[in-house]
């Protein structure tokens, strides 16, 4: 769910700032920050790049294998860590004027790390304080600042690991405490299948959050963006004759097939073949067809378990 805890924290905070009554140019420096501050996080999947060294790039699930496999590693451990998030978020927000104290707070999470968990989680949330560094040095700069930067700063460290805890290991939410808040994963259903057809479904709900966010900011309306070619996403149902039925272990041949189907939205229109289609609405019909053709997989997939 990388992309997601961006654009959910960045939904979530456009829709309350404009509600509370701040300009719209206000309630997007305040949401931008949210989603930068809610996906630094996973700063802690650059481990996982070892996991591509020396595999053979002509073999993509292999590759894709062993990078999920070197995560495993560092991923979801001290960074998306409750404990960990709200001093550092403190520190973040003390970063653009109050330098010494906010890099000595880091400073000690640094050694926490290594010293519970050793020198690769410590370079992990070096490159974590880093990370959240230059995105408060880039809030203050577009005027969020003090108690607004601490405020979305935290919201979007805090908000981060609930959005993993459908797939995967669950995160280390209370590290480097001797305690475990979550021992396994949410799970909602029995059926492998529907667990991975559900968290896709959260993702895409996550994403279109954010996409309500940039409407609202921008004061436009869905249906500007999105047109008929959606509806070709319905024909991905035949796919559930063709795809494997993804499960947490094997699901890459799901996800990119199904991600493949946003391609309609950059193709032109029938009524118009010289005319491609602008970025937003490219992005959005294209975002339509995928939501689409994953209710249609889903469906397929219900009436032939049935």
């Amino acid at each position: 769910m990388f992309l997601g805890h961006a654009t959910a924290a960045f939904g979530i905070v456009a829709l309350l700032a404009l509600q509370t009554g701040v300009s719209r140019r206000r309630a997007l420096a305040l949401a931008g920050v949210a989603g930068l501050f809610a996906a630094a996080p996973d700063v802690d999947m650059a481990y996982a790049l070892v996991g591509l060294v020396g595999v053979d790039p002509t073999q993509p699930l292999a590759a894709a294998n062993s990078f999920w496999g070197a995560s495993t590693a560092v991923h979801r451990g001290v960074t998306h860590s409750l404990v960990v998030a709200l001093p550092a978020a403190a520190a973040f927000a003390l970063a653009p004027t109050h330098r010494r104290l906010a890099a000595g707070v880091l400073g000690a999470l640094v050694a926490v790390a290594f010293a519970v968990s050793g020198p690769l989680a410590a370079v992990v949330v070096a490159a974590f304080a880093l990370t959240g560094w230059v995105v408060a040095r880039f809030g203050h700069a577009v005027g969020v600042q003090g108690r607004s930067l601490l405020a979305v700063a935290a919201f979007g460290l805090v908000s981060h690991p609930f959005g993993d805890l459908l797939t995967g290991d669950p995160p280390a939410l209370l590290y480097p405490l001797d305690a475990v808040l979550l021992g396994g994963r949410v799970t909602f259903t029995a059926d492998p299948t529907l667990q991975v057809l559900g968290a896709f479904g959260v993702e895409l709900a996550a994403v279109w959050l954010g996409v309500l966010g940039a409407l609202a900011v921008a004061d436009r309306n869905l249906g500007e963006f999105v047109d008929y070619r959606a509806v070709a996403g319905a024909g991905y149902a035949l796919a559930v004759l063709a795809v494997p039925a993804p499960t947490l272990d094997a699901s890459y041949q799901f996800v990119f097939s199904v991600l493949a189907v946003g391609t309609v939205g950059v193709a032109p229109k029938p009524t118009a073949p010289r005319t491609l289609p602008s970025l937003p609405a490219a992005a959005l019909t294209g975002l339509a067809a995928v939501t689409v053709a994953g209710v249609a997989y889903t469906a397929a997939y219900l009436a032939g378990v049935a």
